[in-house]
């Protein structure tokens, strides 16, 4: 199908916080791939923040760019702080974690619980959009447990933009707060994309951004007729190289996209400047800190088996060696090509 031609949402694509996978590595991976698609951290709790070592939290790279920090918390005060300090540390925009449904997240008080109080969420994003001058947005699901009408996530959205948010990012599923996984929380509950177009309906001033299940192109051209943005998780993570045609495609940026090949080179003075920097004991930095997200990156290619196996096998990170990258990709097939 064609994709609409009018002006392009900022935030039209973007990469899903992910906990343990979207550190700042990976996101300065994907940003090898893609140039315009919104990046997002791991959620960083307020206290992390506040009482935690800023560098080891904040710190990123500033390729990374537009990238977008994650928080966790309740507090409006302690987020409106967090707030403060993602912006000056250089984010383009602070996000509220409204949708995880973890049970150490639930026992922090925030995460998808918080959406069964609209009021304190939106006294949470009144303290962040006072604090800041960057975008405060909400990341959430669209109800909890067995609450499944549309009325409850569709005024959930409503009082939190009177407080100010204009962006809500909608995991189109419900959390289950008790009894699953956030492993099964991805997969059982069921996708219902045609909440987050009927918010898109009832508030055509807010952007509406869908998340959930997403993993092919005509998938993502049919959601952005409906709904302002998509939000890739898993796919993009385990096929980021899916990315490679976004910024033409979704951004009108028809610079050649970076080869495989291209890709994988581009990372290794970034990886070397690491080790060396935080050397490769354990104790710092371990070469597969990088490399592991890089394994996904000949999905679908001949020899991506045997490239996999060799960024796997632990004595050749050991050595802390980039070159095994180079000795990875030499048994792949088509790795030129975009």
């Amino acid at each position: 199908m064609t994709v609409n031609s009018t002006v392009t949402p900022s935030r039209r694509l973007s990469v899903a916080p992910m906990m343990d996978w979207t550190d700042r590595h990976c996101r300065l991976f994907h940003r090898q791939i893609t140039k315009h698609t919104w990046l997002y951290t791991e959620m960083v709790t307020t206290g992390a923040i506040i009482h935690g070592d800023l560098g080891r939290h904040l710190d990123f790279n500033q390729e990374e760019h537009p990238v977008a920090l994650q928080l966790g918390g309740s507090e409006p005060k302690d987020l409106a702080i967090a707030a403060k300090r993602g912006e000056e540390w250089g984010y383009d925009e602070i996000n509220l974690n409204c949708g995880c449904p973890s049970e150490r997240v639930q026992k922090g008080a925030f995460g998808a619980c918080l959406m069964a109080e609209p009021q304190l969420v939106a006294d949470c994003v009144k303290a962040m959009r006072d604090a800041v001058e960057i975008d405060v947005t909400v990341k959430h699901r669209i109800g909890i447990d067995d609450v499944e009408s549309y009325d409850f996530v569709r005024d959930f959205v409503g009082q939190i933009a009177q407080a100010g948010c204009n962006v809500f990012i909608v995991h189109a599923r419900n959390a289950i707060l008790k009894g699953l996984s956030p492993k099964e929380n991805r997969e059982i509950p069921p996708l219902k994309y045609d909440y987050a177009y009927r918010l898109k309906k009832d508030f055509p001033a807010l952007e509406i951004i869908v998340n959930g299940g997403i993993k092919t192109i005509p998938e993502i051209d049919e959601h952005l007729s409906h709904v302002d943005g998509v939000m890739l998780g898993r796919e993009a993570y385990h096929n980021p190289y899916l990315m490679s045609i976004f910024d033409a495609r979704y951004y009108g940026d028809l610079s050649a996209a970076k080869s495989r090949e291209e890709v994988l080179h581009a990372m290794l003075p970034y990886i070397e400047s690491q080790l060396a920097q935080f050397g490769n004991d354990g104790k710092g930095l371990k070469l597969n800190s990088i490399t592991r997200h890089m394994l996904g990156l000949t999905f679908g290619l001949v020899g991506a088996r045997g490239f996999r196996q060799i960024l796997s096998d632990s004595k050749k990170l050991a050595s802390g060696n980039p070159a095994i990258l180079l000795e990875a990709l030499s048994l792949v097939a088509n790795s030129k090509s975009v």
